[in-house]
């Protein structure tokens, strides 16, 4: 299984990269594949620039970084999406990488104008989210209803055929112990070794 992991984070050190380290440490030994795009590492430009949207509207890109992710999603079994949560939603790299790369005749096809969305990429099994936040969890569940999942999956991939969807968060990392932080990534290892095989 091929597993296309985009990370979204500025910091080396962020426990962001950690939780990605330790999916990518389970994938691997569960003898998966694992192609990784760090966004900020490649100088990703999440802008639609007006080129950008002529060239969306007719299923291209004007920007090689985009085309060579394009054909990188195409060939992922699997998409894991891996940045921290900024004012409730994703920064501003991985929506444009949303933006940017899920374009109409690379991720669906969409046959009458306004119309129901025709999945392409069928290769891809699931998208797995993996987040970290400061706002307590039940309160972004219950207060502010989950927006990140309404954007990602209800109003990203379930239009272009996505079943599988899952979201793996955590809260607070810094006001955790070292052993607590050692722990969760030990279980993220575990949980990504145990969905690859």
């Amino acid at each position: 299984m091929r597993t296309l992991i985009v990370l979204d984070h500025p910091y080396e050190g962020s426990f962001t990269r950690a939780l990605v380290d330790a999916a990518t440490a389970g994938l691997t030994a569960a003898g998966g594949e694992v192609d990784l795009i760090d966004l900020h590492a490649d100088g990703f430009d999440p802008v639609m620039h007006a080129a950008d949207l002529a060239a969306w509207r007719h299923g291209e890109s004007v920007d090689p970084m985009v085309a060579d992710y394009q054909q990188r999603l195409l060939a992922a079994d699997r998409l894991v999406l891996a940045f921290p949560i900024w004012w409730e939603l994703m920064p501003a790299m991985t929506k444009g990488f949303l933006d940017k790369v899920l374009v109409k005749g690379v991720a669906y096809d969409q046959p009458k104008p306004n119309g129901l969305m025709k999945p392409r990429l069928t290769k891809l099994t699931g998208v797995t989210l993996i987040t970290v936040m400061s706002t307590p969890d039940i309160l972004y569940r219950v207060v502010f209803g989950n927006p990140i999942t309404k954007a990602v999956f209800r109003g990203t991939f379930r239009k272009i055929g996505v079943r599988h969807l899952s979201w793996r968060n955590h809260t607070n990392p810094a006001a955790r112990t070292p052993a607590q932080r050692t722990a969760i990534l030990a279980r993220t290892t575990a949980t990504f070794q145990k969905t690859a095989s």
